[in-house]
């Protein structure tokens, strides 16, 4: 196969070739990045570690630069593109990554945290530490975890259904600020009409998935796989009989959840629970 013929000598990492545009469009425009920051409200730091690749910054940042450089659409296109890109993922999670993207809906249990597409940004970063990760690449996981969610949003987001045991909605964040707000983005997230969420209540005892988080995607083919995951790492299951054998199992774990409207009692009662925060 002859190899791709290099045209422009830019990156073709879309992540890279987001930040070198910026760095391009900045030199061309000759603003400083403090009077940059100045400009369009945001801290100018924002834009140096965006044009490091450090960070992608939001959309609305990414607008704001199209606005300013007088590129419409072409700096949010290329923020799209290095936000959906799996090589930003681990290498064991790309394949699953692939499959997530096209399923028509998913099924997911948790027993011990949130799923990466329901967690704030906040418990994403507390939880990856944990795991060990430090400064730029826990500031890049944690930015592609959050860039997942966009999967849930918008007119064709499929169908997602989650039962949280109850163990991991009672293991709050340190911060209680932090851990309000992450109840209060639950409590929103249930409430959009694609998703469905469940708890399952520790009265519910041992059950065929007390120590296994598991998703089930349903292919466009019709055909589901299943992928398990803890802290370490994680497994793609293809095989009918194993799929088979884990979806009877998440089966009668749901009859002992508790309903959708129970669940958000739950979670509303927990919010309540808490002490006010004093900045309101």
């Amino acid at each position: 196969m002859p190899q791709r013929r290099v045209i422009t000598g830019r990156s073709q990492e879309p992540r890279q070739r987001f930040a070198e545009e910026l760095r391009t469009l900045r030199a061309a425009s000759g603003i400083s990045l403090r009077a940059l920051g100045e400009r369009l409200g945001w801290d100018w730091s924002l834009f140096g570690k965006m044009e490091k690749g450090e960070t992608l910054g939001s959309p609305e940042v990414a607008q704001a630069l199209d606005t300013h450089y007088g590129t419409p659409g072409l700096l949010l296109a290329l923020w799209e593109l290095a936000a959906g890109d799996k090589s930003q993922f681990k290498e064991r999670y790309r394949k699953y990554m692939t499959l997530e993207a096209e399923a028509v809906s998913l099924w997911h249990f948790a027993v011990s945290a949130l799923p990466g597409l329901l967690q704030t940004g906040e418990y994403a970063r507390e939880l990856l530490a944990a795991g060990g990760l430090r400064g730029k690449e826990l500031d890049q996981q944690v930015e592609a975890r959050l860039g997942r969610q966009l999967l849930l949003e918008g007119e064709d987001a499929p169908p997602f259904r989650t039962i949280l045991s109850e163990a991991a909605l009672r293991t709050a964040l340190r911060d209680e600020r932090s851990w309000r707000e992450q109840l209060a983005h639950l409590s929103a997230i249930a409430e959009r009409p694609n998703v469905t969420l469940q708890v399952l209540p520790q009265r519910a005892g041992l059950h065929g998935l007390s120590n296994t988080d598991v998703w089930f995607l349903r292919l466009p083919s019709g055909r589901t796989v299943t992928y398990t995951e803890h802290d370490f790492g994680g497994e793609l299951f293809e095989d009918n009989a194993v799929v088979e054998r884990m979806q009877r199992a998440y089966d009668a774990m749901r009859d002992l959840a508790l309903s959708p409207v129970e669940s958000q009692k739950l979670v509303l009662g927990m919010l309540e629970e808490l002490p006010c925060d004093p900045s309101i």
